[in-house]
């Protein structure tokens, strides 16, 4: 297996920056005049991290592909990191938004969206009771609030190296077998030990320790890891998970946000699991932002129990435009049109196509890199092997390597998911569209080791 030559990784990458930046003179003009009013000249300060030195600036988007400012047309197998899955401005979505915009956007009040979705998601996933959010982050939050208030307990147990959004409980790794604040974290308002339990992930021993002192109010996790490569759960895993939870009075919440690749009912249906609460964001508006959470009939009974009427306002859930009639018209129309079953019989597919031609471009290279696929969703990581956690997943990063690859693939017409190498296929999504990326990431490899593609 062949390492890269960190000198011509260097060296290639400079050369992709100057011709991304030659390339892409009205997406640069844009900036520079964002520089003056917004903080770091994006509107969001993560945008920073895309490589090139500045974001491209988008004009339009609509099914799998994309427009910037300067005119070019490109492959998009980022789609918004998940929130765009379903494609960028699906027909439904457009036309019940539209029709929605027309009559009104939010009045604190239900409309009768809201129940086709509820009893849909009570479908699909099975659990009987659901509230509106506007993004996963929030329907997270919220759950945790209701488990401590339901379990009376405090403490949250966490994945190493999980993603469930900015939950604070969740900004917390594993240093010398303790919970520490992660990396990068932004002005923590407590030391996260005390808030938060951290294992890892697949780890069945430690996770019985830390559940055994019956002071965790809930497990919080995804199905499968998806934010630092894809870490699938090892045989027996999601069965130990749910009996130590049952079996020490814990909830169990399973954040499917990204997940939901796995088909339309998250790898809860797919994999017959059982959790307390469910969690899904991004998708679930066509773009829209909206987010859902369901749980459990029992914990809907003792969560009944215990909030008042006169103070359901100021209990820490909710917000005026939750559950607003914009949000709830676009996840109708998502569910209904859009993600359905038709839908993942064509987009699972086409990541299996993906996934065999980066395999195969990563044999034919000879480097030490693998190449995993969840549902419509596949992610490569530089090192040989599978991680079995979160942990061993985060030490194969390699933030230079990383750039490269993502931006000899954008000066290529390609967008991959900024943050990780993730890429993710909508129903809009091509064998073509997986072909052309194919070609690129083994022109890059071929550079990269000096091969002949």
């Amino acid at each position: 297996m062949k390492a890269i030559d960190r000198a011509r990784l260097a060296a290639l990458s400079a050369r992709e920056g100057r011709d991304f930046v030659r390339g892409h003179p009205r997406s640069a003009a844009l900036f520079a005049r964002a520089k003056k009013s917004l903080f770091g000249g994006v509107p969001m300060n993560w945008m920073a991290k895309w490589p090139g030195g500045f974001p491209l600036f988008v004009t339009e988007a609509k099914g799998a592909r994309f427009r910037d400012a300067d005119g070019k047309d490109y492959v998009d197998l980022c789609l918004g990191d998940t929130g765009a899955m379903t494609g960028h401005a699906p027909a439904a979505a457009v036309k019940a938004a539209t029709a929605r915009l027309r009559r009104g956007v939010t009045a604190m009040l239900p409309t009768e969206d809201a129940l086709f979705v509820g009893a849909e998601l009570k479908r699909r996933i099975g659990l009987p009771a659901w509230q509106f959010a506007l993004t996963a982050t929030d329907a997270n939050r919220f759950s945790i609030r209701l488990a401590r208030l339901v379990t009376g307990r405090r403490k949250v147990l966490v994945f190493n190296y999980c993603y469930h959004g900015t939950v604070d409980e969740a900004f917390v790794t594993l240093k010398d077998g303790k919970a520490r604040a992660r990396r990068g974290n932004i002005g923590p308002g407590i030391d996260p030990a005390l808030t938060t339990k951290v294992v890892e992930f697949n780890d069945i021993p430690a996770l019985e320790e830390a559940l055994a002192p019956r002071d965790v109010a809930c497990v919080l996790a995804e199905p499968a890891m998806t934010n630092v490569g894809i870490v699938h759960p090892r045989p027996g895993f999601h069965k130990a998970l749910r009996e130590l939870t049952r079996r020490t009075g814990t909830l169990l919440i399973m954040d499917e946000t990204h997940t939901i690749c796995a088909g339309p009912g998250g790898c809860t249906k797919a994999w017959g699991l059982s959790p307390d609460f469910f969690v899904l964001g991004k998708p679930i508006g066509s773009g829209i932002p909206a987010a859902a959470y369901g749980f459990s009939a029992e914990v809907a009974a003792r969560a009944a129990e215990r909030i008042k009427v006169e103070d359901c306002d100021v209990g820490g859930i909710g917000g005026t435009l939750a559950a607003n009639a914009l949000s709830m018209a676009a996840m109708r129309a998502t569910l209904s049109e859009v993600l359905t079953p038709a839908a993942f019989k064509k987009m699972i597919p086409t990541a299996v196509r993906f996934t065999d031609g980066v395999s195969a471009a990563i044999a034919e290279a000879g480097v030490p890199w693998h190449v995993s696929r969840l549902g419509c969703r596949a992610e490569y990581l530089f090192h040989r092997s599978v991680p079995k956690n979160g942990g061993e997943a985060a030490a194969a990063a390699d933030f230079e390597l990383e750039r490269f690859m993502h931006l000899y693939a954008l000066n290529r017409g390609v967008l991959l998911t900024p943050f990780h190498n993730m890429a993710l296929m909508s129903p809009a999504t091509t064998a073509a569209d997986v072909d052309r990326h194919t070609r690129v990431f083994r022109a890059a490899l071929a550079e990269l080791t000096a091969r002949r593609p």
